[in-house]
């Protein structure tokens, strides 16, 4: 099976600063997003908001995801 690593391939500097910036924020506060979020929606639903509280409840993952990316580009960097 051929390596298909290309180690000159090179992130935009867009890509970059978006990075700089997001990585200055703790991954706390994703964490704190998400879980936040889990409670509007409990609230939402338990007010009888249904598609509202499945919709609220969907912003769960990618906060999660956005801290995820967040703690690896602090721990791994960037180009």
């Amino acid at each position: 099976m051929e390596n298909l690593e290309n180690k000159d391939l090179k992130e935009g500097q867009l890509t970059k600063e978006i990075e700089n910036k997001t990585a200055q924020l703790p991954s706390k506060v994703y964490l704190c997003a998400a879980v936040t979020v889990m409670i509007a929606s409990a609230a939402l639903k338990c007010m009888g908001h249904k598609h509202t509280a499945l919709f609220v409840g969907q912003w769960v993952s990618p906060f999660l995801l956005f801290g995820i990316y967040n703690k690896i580009v602090k721990v791994e960097g960037h180009d």
